[in-house]
């Protein structure tokens, strides 16, 4: 899991617990029809918005965001250039085989020693790049959708347990169960949709972005690999990718 991920999901709910337990006891925070309301009603609400094959994917989706870390541009241009270095002297052939950090990267170079034209080449791997953009956004719509229903769920709980109480006002033992239903519901609507779902929401549309960034950079130096390009000319051309602080003074 990514640092700023780890950080930001402790830290937001440790202060939260925090605050629960300077109130009293954290068990008068927990209630099981709150979260069924909230929790499992919020995915049934969202699932009718998609298809399964949508739902369970931005699931896998979300997972991989928050653990998969992509190369670091910089290496990976260290990494092209040197494959460009080869291809120079050796021909393209001389690149059957190579293990390289970037599943794509590798995938391009098969393609150049398979001798597909630049055409092929860029077709094929800029449509892989839209489909892998495309799963992302699919995914951030669903977390935020779920951040959307969620506070609605919640509040919907709460009129349930408004209508439980005012339904056995001549109960007093019943009064505090209902109402406890009624404020949680909104506590757990608010906290899962700001602390989860639009979170995720917003993590995987920041992958979308640095994934989609990375691989034009390695679609532009795997055609110009082929192409025959000097490697310090790709290197140059890479770095355009780069912020200006992280160029090199080179550049």
């Amino acid at each position: 899991m990514d640092l700023a991920t780890l950080i930001g999901l402790i830290g937001s709910f440790g202060i939260v617990i925090f605050a629960m337990l300077s109130g009293g006891s954290l068990g008068m925070f927990l209630n099981g029809p709150s979260m069924l309301i909230v929790l499992v009603g919020s995915m049934f609400v969202v699932l009718m918005k998609f298809n399964l094959s949508q739902f369970l994917g931005a699931m896998k989706i979300a997972v991989k965001a928050f653990s998969f870390k992509l190369t670091a541009p910089e290496a990976l241009i260290e990494e092209v250039v040197e494959l460009a270095d080869e291809a120079r002297k050796g021909g393209l052939l001389s690149l059957e085989g190579k293990e390289t950090s970037s599943p794509f990267l590798e995938m391009g170079i098969q393609l150049l020693v398979d001798g597909h034209d630049a055409e092929v080449v860029r077709t094929l791997l800029w449509k892989d790049l839209r489909q892998t953009s495309e799963r992302h956004e699919w995914g951030a719509k669903i977390f935020t959708a779920m951040g959307e229903v969620a506070p609605a769920m919640g509040m919907i709980g709460t009129l349930v347990g408004l209508v439980a109480m005012l339904s056995n006002m001549d109960d007093p033992k019943s009064i505090g169960p209902a109402m406890a239903v009624a404020l949680l519901t909104t506590l757990y609507g608010a906290m899962f949709a700001n602390m989860v779902a639009l979170p995720v929401a917003d993590k995987l549309a920041l992958r979308r972005t640095e994934e989609g960034r990375v691989r034009a950079m390695v679609i532009d130096a795997l055609l110009a690999i082929q192409a025959g390009q000097n490697p310090r000319i790709i290197d140059a051309m890479l770095k355009a990718y780069l912020p200006e602080s992280q160029r090199g003074s080179d550049d």
